[in-house]
């Protein structure tokens, strides 16, 4: 679950709170995996992975996604209210703190070597895309106000759906699934994911564009919140709306509208999609979410996308009123939901909720959270762990080999 939602009034707080972590980094493993094919070799220095790469421990929120850089060797954890950034041996080379929102899924973009995530402020009403300038992470307990090293973009599509007044009463009820506002019971956002346009089968050779993922709260009383709702961003125009970050005095720079809006139905989850991944060997899309509570559904906790079909217009289920939108079709693959005619995977434990990363030649990198005592002191653990994709049921991953 969710362990943080962040308000603008808490920031000293949590702020001295960030400031005061310290990483208990255990020695890394030199355990190397194999590359999956010959070809691997000859792509970069660092084609041989490690088995697992340790994030640390920090006294801040869970794990709540990961990304690498696989050319300079680094990997990036976000852990709720603070950004770690680790060589691919586990040892720390920097951090980001400072968040007092909701810091989420995070990817990294291959064509400016920067680091997106997802950045919440619900009792701000605001919803950013958090842009970290990751090559000037150069030392830990670095600001992530006063550096200069995270830029923002206002998402003002999130933001409507997010306040919504569905019944019309006038009053907007706040950070709750326990009301009918909030369309598509939308809680803000997390998944976030570099990959090509629904539909665009060009696959690896395909312009990237930033996906986005609605948080969707957990509620069995209502039927208009059984999607997973995708809005999809080309970045290449937004350098004009980025903004520091100045959680004071919140921005509404952003672009005006989506370059789409996607629905998926695989029944209403808890919290939406917490990670999602495109895997460039597949050409699908991943979402990983918490499990829902909605009576009659599967309630799979990993989904696949087809990257293979377009989307198609159609009837958006349960809505007030008739809607028709962009529909995502989920690969048919894993588990089988005759009733509701959803596939996926139960994927029992930790596998991608937490932190998912495709290295697209069928391996992904899963995070394993957890927690420790250091000195009377609960801190958050991360560690990415080197799986291969299987697709088979209950749980389409691997462990690529022991535990490091």
């Amino acid at each position: 679950m969710r362990t943080h939602t962040g308000h603008l009034g808490g920031r000293l707080a949590t702020i001295v709170a960030a400031l005061a972590c310290t990483a208990v980094v255990a020695t890394a493993s030199t355990a190397l995996a194999d590359p999956a094919s010959a070809s691997a070799a000859a792509r970069t220095a660092h084609s041989r992975l490690p088995l697992s790469v340790d994030g640390g421990a920090w006294q801040s929120g869970h794990v709540q996604g990961m990304a690498i850089d696989r050319r300079k060797g680094f990997m990036y954890f976000s852990m709720t209210n603070l950004l770690v950034k680790t060589d691919l041996r586990g040892n720390p080379v920097g951090s980001v703190t400072g968040f007092t929102g909701h810091l989420g899924d995070l990817d990294f973009n291959e064509k400016d070597g920067r680091v997106y995530g997802s950045l919440e402020y619900k009792e701000a009403k605001s919803f950013y895309i958090a842009i970290l300038d990751v090559d000037r992470i150069t030392r830990m307990n670095m600001d992530a106000q006063s550096t200069g090293v995270v830029s923002t973009v206002y998402l003002k599509e999130v933001v409507k759906d997010f306040t919504a007044d569905m019944n019309g009463d006038g009053v907007f009820d706040g950070d709750t699934g326990n009301t009918p506002d909030h369309r598509y019971g939308c809680s803000g956002i997390d998944g976030v994911a570099f990959g090509p346009a629904f539909g665009d089968k060009r696959g690896k050779r395909a312009a990237r564009r930033l996906t986005v993922a609605y948080g969707v709260y957990a509620n069995a009383g209502r039927a208009d919140n059984d999607h997973q709702v995708l809005l999809q961003y080309d970045v290449t125009r937004w350098k004009k709306y980025e903004r520091p970050l100045t959680e004071s005095a919140p921005h509404t720079s952003g672009p005006a509208r989506t370059d789409g809006k996607f629905f998926a139905y695989t029944g209403n989850t808890t919290y939406g999609v917490q990670n999602l991944e495109y895997d460039g060997h597949s050409g699908n899309w991943l979402m990983a979410v918490y499990k829902g509570t909605k009576p009659g559904f599967p309630d799979y906790s990993v989904f696949a996308l087809d990257g293979a079909r377009k989307p198609v217009r159609g009837l958006v289920r349960g809505q007030q009123r008739p809607e028709r939108g962009l529909l995502l079709p989920l690969l048919r693959k894993g588990a089988h939901d005759a009733a509701t005619d959803t596939y996926g995977w139960p994927a029992p434990g930790q596998y991608g909720q937490y932190g998912l990363v495709s290295l697209d030649d069928g391996r992904f990198y899963v995070a394993r959270s957890g927690t420790l005592q250091d000195g009377g002191v609960t801190k958050q653990t991360a560690r990415a762990e080197l799986n291969t994709w299987t697709g088979l049921t209950p749980s389409p991953f691997r462990p690529a080999g022991p535990a490091a």
